[in-house]
């Protein structure tokens, strides 16, 4: 016993084992998929004996929640605990000699366990304990269902249950492992009658019943005899459950009940149910009745019924009622297994084909019954001298070959996600599904995921004149490229561009079809701003704008120039068009330099203001010099709108972003002198008067001022050049007052300013004739006498005019004289006393010792030639002479 449970692979029969690897499963199929098996796939049903050799043969068996109950021989229970399976428990029942098991039920838990006895008695046995209880309330009844309820169980108490009879009465029960009080010592707490079922007027033993609970409060109940199928929906209040399911089958007393009946009964039926998770409800059914099986899902939404998609497997020849009954069913998510005496067979649901038959060897006897335990998913089959249980594998792996073969491609997509070389074959498959359909587009959407032949593909849809699924195929193929296939991109790209223009210039010639030729459109545009090919598009552009231009496209041809910023082109299409103010929109947007300098001219010709200001919009981005060729050639040969804005731009350049270039401010020079006189000399005085403030050409300043006549600018460029007289005698020809500040600006060169100013005098004496202001000319410059300008009066003039002039001259004259003898007198007395000092000198000597030294070189002094000075200091000759012709610091500080 201590090895129970313990796995080994059992010899499989013959038609278990999958193909082994061959030739035929290596290859390239033509979906581009490799297909090769590298080893063989296991079974989806896979059968393994398990090591017990029990002491006594099996009577029944019964499985839940990984707890297993068997009986054997005559009076034992034998108890395992799957997760503990060396720890086995056995009971002994205690029956009567008379009385044998009938049947076992074990609550999905595993934790509570009816046996039903051949005496119509009934005992319990609860997981924790190893007292067997009998139910008191139950005797007289031959059990042949239990239907637990899922929703209030616990380890210790059932909560309200079902229990169908062999007289087709459905009771409602309560069992519950406590003691109970003194007095009431039974497990059972009640045992009441709800129902009861009939077959063609007299009782039918109710052969299953399952209890469900749905959504919204709404309980199911499914019961079977022989050859019906009965079902009870109804609703419980919420808190109300303890008060069990009376209130469903009141609720069905005034209607009869809707079940199911076939004509053939084979003495019994079982029913099974398929629950993808644990603690969810039933999605699907199988009844195995008389006339075959009765498989479908559940529906908990409908009203009339709860069964769906009913489909009746009609059972094969070789199953034999005489003989070769079916003894019990279960249910998978894809299969149907139905036990027979001496084999299994695995129905698939989905084409109710046999897939899998398993013939046991007839060393284990006949198979009794096949049970499913809901918590592992595992199938146990059970004889009198052996136990057995399925491993169900990856059922879903070749399901989607079914429903590809049934056109139902949504669901073989859902089963093969994860394999893509089924899920080409599918795609393959629905493909040409829809195209046989004449669902084109749908055929190219699917097409399009595939790994065929793109040639292929694209051939027949262009066979089939099927241009709108060609577009969608090359859009789809197109989406799913990678970016380093740039031979495929373009291409695709630019078949597509041409497919698109074809069905525009089709649609634009169909008024009819304005909304679709509009929706095209827009499509298309959206293809060509696609920013995942955007790459692709800007390096093919040349070819996009010869397949726009060859189909007149030219609205789209615009949309893509955009797109690839190709604004030149944009802007070249707008003026060709005569709409300036667009292509300066587009200008204004993107503020490219280049573009401005190139298109400037053109604009500045028709929309001169605007396009100014976008100049001075742009500031200091623009360089100005490269828009003058614009200005120029349009305030040459403009209008005056054209001339006013060329000079506002001048200004804004000059005064706002203060250029310093020469040829801009030269140019707005020249058009102030041409076209805004009045501001040319008040620029010329703010521009300053030092060279390095100014930033046009004084030459050129002076030459176009001379050219106009603007004598008043020509005397301020002459100040400037230093061209002192060339400005007096401009100056004269325009004011005399203009010409006096001239003639005062050489301050340090007073020759020069007595020169001017004698001009001056000479203009007022001989041209104006008016001594009066000649006079003036005497008092605003001291450096003129009135016999510097009397030369210039005529013979006949009077001297009343100058009168006062010539005295005040005179004085000045006395003056100057006196100053001169007291100066010749201060002269003849400072001779006077030179004069003296030498005679005196003469008589002075020096006396000169022997031991007397140079004071420069201090050698003995009276070697050489040497001086003698009064303060007592002696020098040689030539030392004092290199004293003073050269002196030294030291020297000198000596000194």
């Amino acid at each position: 016993m201590s090895s129970i449970l313990d796995e080994y692979e059992d010899s499989l029969n013959s038609r278990q084992h999958s193909s082994r690897l061959s030739a035929a499963n290596i290859g390239i199929t033509h979906s581009g998929f490799v297909n090769v098996r590298l080893e063989e796939e296991k079974p989806i049903f896979n059968k393994q004996r398990i090591d017990f050799s029990p002491p006594e043969k099996i009577n029944h068996f019964a499985v839940c929640n990984n707890q297993l109950c068997m009986t054997l021989g005559k009076d034992t229970l034998l108890r395992i605990d799957l997760a503990k399976p060396d720890r086995p428990n056995q009971v002994e029942l205690g029956r009567k000699e008379d009385s044998r098991v009938h049947k076992l039920f074990l609550d999905p838990t595993g934790s509570h366990l009816v046996i039903s006895l051949s005496t119509s008695e009934c005992l319990y046995l609860n997981r924790n304990t190893q007292k067997v209880r009998s139910l008191s309330r139950w005797r007289g009844h031959l059990i042949e269902s239990v239907g637990w309820n899922k929703l209030l169980r616990t380890e210790t108490n059932t909560g309200p249950i079902l229990v169908g009879t062999s007289q087709g009465i459905i009771f409602e029960a309560e069992i519950s492992a406590s003691e109970g009080s003194l007095f009431n010592t039974n497990p059972d707490h009640y045992f009441k009658q709800v129902h009861s079922l009939e077959e063609d007027g007299s009782p039918a033993p109710v052969c299953c019943i399952e209890v469900e609970r749905g959504p919204e409060s709404k309980v199911v109940i499914i019961a079977t005899t022989r050859k019906r199928l009965f079902q009870f929906v109804g609703r419980v209040a919420e808190g109300s459950e303890q008060q069990g399911f009376s209130s469903i089958f009141s609720q069905n007393q005034e209607l009869l009940p809707s079940f199911q009946e076939f004509p053939f009964n084979m003495g019994y039926s079982e029913i099974t149910f398929y629950t993808p998770k644990l603690r969810s409800c039933p999605k699907a059914f199988a009844w195995m009745m008389g006339n075959g099986v009765l498989y479908g899902q559940l529906d908990y939404i409908k009203l009339d019924s709860l069964l769906s998609d009913v489909q009746v497997w009609d059972y094969t020849p070789d199953i034999d009622f005489s003989f070769n009954k079916p003894i019990s069913i279960v249910l998978t998510q894809f299969h149907i297994l139905l036990l027979l005496p001496d084999r299994v067979k695995a129905i698939c649901t989905l084409n109710g084909q046999v897939v899998y038959e398993d013939v046991f060897p007839d060393k284990f006897g006949t198979l009794k019954k096949m049970i499913k335990d809901p918590a592992g998913g595992l199938v146990w089959i059970y004889t009198e001298k052996a136990v057995f249980r399925y491993h169900i594998q990856r059922e879903a792996r070749d399901v989607w070959q079914m429903y590809m073969s049934m056109n139902k491609f949504d669901l073989a997509k859902e089963y093969c996600r994860d394999r893509p070389e089924c899920m080409d074959i599918v795609l393959a498959k629905e493909a040409e599904h829809c195209f046989q359909d004449k669902r084109y587009l749908e055929s190219a959407k699917c097409y399009a995921l595939t790994q065929n032949y793109f040639e292929e593909i694209a051939l027949k849809f262009i066979e089939a004149k099927q241009e709108e699924a060609l577009k969608e195929f090359l859009l789809k193929k197109l989406n799913n490229l990678k970016q380093s296939e740039k031979t495929q991109i373009t291409l695709l790209v630019t078949w597509l561009t041409e497919l698109y223009l074809n069905r525009l210039g089709l649609l634009q010639s169909d008024e009819g079809k304005h909304e679709v030729f509009q929706e095209t459109r827009d499509e298309f545009r959206k293809f060509l701003s696609s920013s995942k090919h955007k790459e692709c598009l800007y390096n093919n552009r040349t070819t996009i704008y010869d397949l726009l231009a060859s189909h007149g496209n030219v609205d789209d041809m615009v949309y893509f120039s955009v797109v690839m910023q190709d604004y030149e082109r944009v802007i070249s299409h707008h003026c060709q068009h005569d709409d300036y103010s667009a292509a300066l929109e587009v200008l204004s947007k993107h503020c490219d330099e280049k573009l401005f300098y190139k298109f400037s001219p053109i604009l500045m010709q028709h929309i001169p203001k605007k396009v100014v200001d976008a100049w001075i919009q742009m500031g200091s981005r623009l360089e100005p010099k490269k828009l003058i060729p614009a200005l120029v050639n349009y305030s040459q040969m403009g209008s005056t709108q054209q001339i006013n804005e060329t000079i506002r731009y001048m200004e804004f350049c000059v005064y706002q972003l203060t250029v310093t270039e020469e040829a801009i401010h030269n140019y707005l020079l020249s058009l102030y002198a041409k076209y805004k006189p009045d501001s040319l000399l008040w620029y010329l005085e703010q521009a300053g008067t030092h060279l390095s403030d100014i930033h046009y050409d004084l030459k050129y300043a002076l030459r176009l001022c001379a050219e106009h006549g603007y004598l008043q600018a020509c005397v301020l460029v002459y100040k400037i050049l230093e061209l002192y007289e060339e400005a007096v005698d401009l100056a004269l020809q325009v004011d005399v007052d203009l010409a006096k500040t001239c003639a005062d600006l050489p301050e340090e060169d007073e020759e020069l300013r007595k020169k001017l100013w004698l001009k001056i005098a000479r203009h007022v004496v001989q041209e104006e004739k008016d001594v009066k202001k000649a006079m003036n000319c005497l008092s605003s410059c001291n450096l003129l006498k009135i016999e510097d300008i009397l030369p210039f009066f005529p013979d006949f003039v009077t001297i009343d005019h100058f009168k006062e002039a010539i005295c005040s001259s005179l004085e000045e004259y006395n003056q100057h004289i006196d100053e001169l003898k007291q100066e010749m007198e201060e002269a003849t007395e400072s001779a006077k006393r030179i004069r003296e000092d030498i005679q005196e000198m003469r008589n002075k000597y020096g006396v000169v010792e022997s031991q007397e030294k140079c004071a420069a070189c201090d050698f003995p002094l009276l070697n050489r030639p040497f001086y003698l000075f009064l303060c007592g200091h002696m020098f040689h000759y030539d030392c004092l002479f290199q004293e003073v012709g050269e002196p030294s610091p030291v020297h000198l500080q000596a000194e």
